[in-house]
């Protein structure tokens, strides 16, 4: 009697590890994503601007699609214990797997500069014309120090430059993860990036500083959207993160390559066309607005009033886990 009773409650540890495992195998390869805004401005504070980690649900190791905020955000992210460790040196040398830089302003770079005395070796992604400034301007001896791969000696080799080819897809080594980069107009003929991330099924869509096609005289939006409606009409698209500059007072020649309000909704409604009206389903996350005194207030009321599509639209807070399914 004993021995049945042993062998039947081996059997049943064995049962509850298979499906443990099976639990366990299923969130590490679920393709739901995971997202830590590190800054969420468009300017002034230092210590919130563009910069967003994203990862495969059950997989620690992150992308950062731009990196104007760094330090701080990752400060703030482990008071809310969203890491193991405590130390933001140590979370930016171990969980940032590489860096993708939409383009060169400092709003979205300043982190990365700023940080990189204190990280490791890693990939640095960017389109050519983003990546030389960083060769020409940012990592040289005159500006600050060579942690590129190329340039003024004696060069560190800490990031190396890896150029982006607009429309081409490419996988992130450790990270479950695949990123296709699509050019955008950021004050014509000037570049900024959309990066499209795809974990397994499931997108999510990046989009660096833009202006309209029709202000920019451009077709860089019209094509994104072209491309991404069909994922958005299966409901693949989880969310598009994209800015807003600028409330709706400012005038569309002082935009500089950015977005209103309007001007968003003006794009949002060509997607939307485009995908059936099936837009509604993917989450929009406005990012990038520039501080004023009511600026924030403002331009959300804007948003409100302009969104008569019935978009569900949200705001990315610093150092707040987002989680798409």
């Amino acid at each position: 009697m004993k021995q049945k009773f042993l062998v039947a409650v081996s059997i049943l540890l064995m049962v509850v590890a298979h499906v443990a495992g099976q639990s366990n195998n299923a969130s590490i390869s679920s393709n739901s994503f995971k997202v830590i805004p590190l800054g969420v401005k468009g300017g002034l504070d230092e210590s919130n601007l563009s910069a967003y980690l994203v990862a495969a649900s059950g997989n620690d190791q992150f992308i950062c699609l731009d990196a104007g905020t760094i330090y701080k955000g990752l400060e703030l992210a482990a008071q809310k214990k969203i890491f193991k460790s405590s130390n933001p040196s140590i979370i930016q040398q171990n969980n940032i797997n590489s860096y993708f830089i939409s383009h060169a302003h400092l709003d979205h770079t300043a982190g990365l500069i700023m940080n990189s005395p204190n990280d490791k070796a890693k990939n640095l992604y960017g389109l050519a014309s983003v990546l030389d400034v960083f060769k020409k301007n940012y990592f040289t001896w005159s500006a600050w120090a060579n942690f590129g791969t190329e340039g003024e000696a004696p060069i560190l080799k800490k990031y190396s430059y890896q150029t982006l080819t607009p429309k081409l897809e490419i996988p992130i080594d450790k990270t479950g993860l695949f990123v296709t980069p699509f050019v955008l107009s950021h004050v014509n003929p000037y570049e900024s990036t959309a990066f499209l991330v795809r974990n397994q099924d499931a997108y999510l869509l990046y989009l660096g500083d833009t202006g309209p096609d029709r202000v920019e005289q451009s077709t860089q939006l019209a094509q994104l959207w072209q491309t991404i409606a069909p994922l958005v009409i299966k409901n693949q698209l989880k969310a598009i993160f994209i800015e807003v500059s600028f409330d709706n007072s400012v005038s569309e020649k002082a935009l500089f390559g950015h977005l209103t309000p309007n001007l968003l909704m003006e794009e949002m409604v060509k997607l939307n066309q485009l995908a059936n009206g099936q837009l509604k389903n993917t989450q929009l996350y406005v990012t990038h607005i520039k501080p004023c005194d009511d600026c924030e207030i403002k331009i959300k009321a804007e948003i409100q009033a302009a969104n008569q599509i019935g978009l569900k639209i949200f705001y990315p807070t610093q150092a707040t886990l987002i989680e798409l399914k």
